[in-house]
């Protein structure tokens, strides 16, 4: 890669990193079925109206927008308000990579690779790991964010069977399915008082962080991401996507001071190795589109 696009890769792998800790502000102003609805709808207009239509079937469309959008961050956004610290957010979501292989293998009959299954299994003991920390919070919030992790591997999937010639343009789309079905949630959920208290006592900190998630999380990162897939080959940029959980767990360490335990270096460990293994390729074989190895693309988080 030159060096300007692998400089590219590492500070889209920052911002992604860093929305964690911007997610964690933003839930101190919001409720988070609620904050999640306002980063869609941030993300979606007015851009919606200048990108053109998805170029692939609306089914694909509202497949990854339910999954993706309402599913993965409607959970992930709880789980991080019930408790689950920022940096460990990072690190537990990206089981994603495991649960991608295992819907692949389930729905689309791609037998995994040896190599896969032991990435797999060493990710997985991660997440374990991260799970036993003392400092992870509340057993609800962590199994809230590995729910998440599973529908973003759902997520991929459909994306993969998606395959959208324009990654921004995708999203952009994605990103009009959510805001309404979440808002509708956090009435029963969330209750309208908190809702309109939080829409009533908007503050720079609040619109901040949903102008991050949506603006540079969302449309900066998958514009940056989607061009360098375009220009490499996914087992080139995907590699970069294992700094996303270290600048998750740097940033919550630097702003919010949180703490690193033992626990928490070896289950970074882990699941990074674990994730590292999976992408290795076949040596002497020469890699085409049909025949690259299934790399878990990065969503936003």
């Amino acid at each position: 890669m030159k060096p300007v696009h692998v400089a590219l890769a590492v500070v889209v792998a920052a911002v992604w990193g860093a929305n964690f800790v911007v997610i964690d502000v933003g839930l101190r102003d919001f409720p988070p079925l609620l904050f999640s609805a306002v980063r869609f709808l941030l993300a979606a207009l007015p851009a919606v109206f200048f990108v053109g239509p998805p170029r692939v079937p609306w089914r694909w469309v509202i497949a990854v927008g339910v999954a993706l959008g309402i599913m993965k961050f409607g959970m992930l956004f709880i789980g991080m308000h019930e408790g689950l610290p920022a940096g460990l957010a990072s690190l537990v979501l990206q089981g994603q990579a495991v649960f991608t292989v295992v819907f692949a293998a389930v729905l689309l009959k791609e037998r995994p690779r040896r190599v896969q299954i032991v990435g797999m299994v060493i990710a997985a003991a991660g997440i374990v790991l991260a799970g036993l920390d003392s400092t992870a919070g509340t057993l609800g919030g962590f199994l809230l964010v590995v729910g998440a992790g599973a529908c973003w591997g759902l997520s991929n999937i459909a994306m993969r069977r998606a395959s959208p010639p324009d990654t921004f343009r995708f999203m952009v789309w994605v990103s009009v399915v959510p805001p309404v079905p979440l808002a509708l949630l956090s009435i029963p959920f969330e209750g309208w008082d908190a809702d309109l208290r939080a829409l009533q006592h908007l503050n720079v900190s609040g619109v901040g962080a949903a102008l991050y998630v949506a603006w540079a999380a969302t449309l900066f990162g998958f514009a940056a991401w989607g061009y360098l897939l375009r220009t490499y080959d996914a087992p080139t940029v995907a590699p970069f996507s294992l700094l996303v959980p270290i600048f998750g767990l740097a940033s919550a360490w630097v702003f919010q001071g949180e703490r690193m335990t033992a626990l928490t270096y070896c289950a970074t460990a882990l699941v990074i190795a674990g994730i590292a293994v999976g992408m290795l390729r076949r040596p002497k074989k020469p890699v085409t589109r049909e025949s690259e190895p299934m790399v878990a693309p990065v969503a936003a988080p």
